[in-house]
């Protein structure tokens, strides 16, 4: 399976389409280590901040929370696609918000930062941090995976995904 058909398939399992093939093969992304340094080099340094350094951007600042057409949110790092845009909502915070990941497409881990535990999440295939999923979001998941805009690349519809980095 190419990689292209592969992601396709990613996002249509998100939005409820089958693909039985993809899910025999497992939809697991492979994991893309690079060194900081590389991605330092790629990245714009605000972006590299937020993905690399776990910094977050100030509320509100972020054009894709505006963003109401169809498409795939990327992993502004990596390209992984993260989020349907099916699955985005105005939660009120400031960042662009989703009820949903695609799926595979983002791993957790407890974020001590604040004293009490969050929940942080970030692309599943670099490592790059994405923001915090709460547990006050809309039906059908009661989730909100709140993002920082930096971290994501929104890709409209009818454009081609593009190629995964390596």
């Amino acid at each position: 399976m190419k990689r292209r058909e592969m992601l396709v398939g990613l996002a249509g399992l998100a939005l409820g389409t089958s693909l039985p093939s993809l899910a025999r093969q497992g939809a697991t992304p492979m994991r893309l280590d690079k060194p900081r340094e590389a991605w330092a080099a790629l990245l714009p340094a605000p972006a590299y901040a937020v993905l690399f350094e776990e910094a977050t951007e100030r509320a509100g600042s972020s054009p894709l929370n505006e963003e109401k057409r169809a498409g795939t949110f990327v992993c502004a790092a990596c390209y992984l696609p993260l989020f349907s845009s099916k699955a985005k909502y105005d939660s009120g915070t400031g960042w662009p918000s989703f009820y949903q990941s695609l799926p595979e497409a983002v791993a957790t881990k407890t974020d001590w930062k604040l004293i009490l535990p969050r929940t942080e999440y970030h692309c599943a295939r670099c490592g790059g941090h994405q923001g915090h999923v709460f547990d006050d979001g809309p039906p059908p998941t009661g989730k909100r995976y709140c993002n920082n805009g930096l971290a994501l690349r929104f890709v409209p519809e009818a454009e081609a995904l593009p190629e995964l980095r390596s």
